[in-house]
């Protein structure tokens, strides 16, 4: 694994994307925890209107916070707080996944917190977006996605991205689905590593079958405020999480 190469690519580009960076029994093992806490069809976290204006159909889990377990009548009992964070855990263990961040982030980065996105069937997916406003380019977030299973085009749920977007700036005004000029798709593996900058314009495409999940570390530069992700930047507005508001309206032409 030549870190160096890797950094300097993730820096021109605003991403790096690694094949088969995960032991596959560990993917098998999350997998199996995340369809066993979800099932098919848990209910919305969100409120309607971040549903509606952001077109936007996710359901989060926070497998290694406390506060988000065992608060909500959807969660499956028999899977404990216990059980599933020394699970996770084991991913923060992984001596090359901290490596590659320190060479990205410089060492003394902080982790933020592990977070499973889940899509049903039929839904949406996920609009086009930046984690973190990104007027500041030195404060952002860093995306270490993992893929327990593969992405297909027949399920859907694919990632699309603009390369070096995370230097554009503001993620320009526009429909939220509507396509990018220089977007490009991806299909990532049971055991592949993606790392995406905050700033970086991403989505996520509808899904047709089943349903699709990843897992996010997400992680921080030193001396970044653990609230980075508190809004995030959409085509047609910006949303605070904290308060479940729409601070901002966007154009959309």
């Amino acid at each position: 694994m030549n870190i160096e190469k890797m950094k300097k690519q993730f820096w021109e580009d605003g991403y790096l994307y690694v094949p088969d960076f995960f032991d596959k029994s560990l993917m098998d093992v999350l997998d199996d925890i995340i369809v066993e806490y979800f099932g098919s069809k848990p209910d919305y976290w969100h409120n309607n209107e971040f549903l509606t204006k952001a077109a936007t159909e996710v359901v989060p889990w926070f497998p290694q916070n406390e506060d988000f377990i065992d608060s909500n009548d959807w969660i499956n009992p028999d899977i404990t707080f216990s059980m599933s964070k020394k699970v996770f855990d084991k991913v923060d263990e992984i001596k090359p996944l901290a490596e590659l961040t320190d060479a990205i982030l410089n060492k003394g980065w902080d982790n933020l917190y592990s977070m499973v996105m889940f899509s049903k069937k039929g839904t949406t997916g996920q609009a086009w977006h930046q984690d973190c406003p990104p007027e500041i380019s030195a404060k952002h977030n860093l995306n270490r996605l993992i893929y327990t299973r593969d992405i297909k085009d027949e399920i859907g749920g694919q990632l699309v991205f603009v390369p070096g977007s995370h230097r554009m700036g503001e993620i320009p005004s526009g429909e939220p689905h509507g396509d990018i000029v220089g977007q490009q798709i991806l299909k990532p593996k049971k055991g592949d590593l993606l790392l995406l900058h905050g700033h970086t314009f991403h989505r996520v495409m509808p899904i047709k079958k089943e349903y699709r999940f990843s897992i996010n570390y997400r992680a921080m530069p030193k001396g970044t405020d653990a609230e980075i992700t508190d809004i995030c930047v959409y085509r047609n507005m910006r949303y605070q999480f904290s308060t479940n508001q729409v601070i901002s309206e966007r154009c959309v032409s």
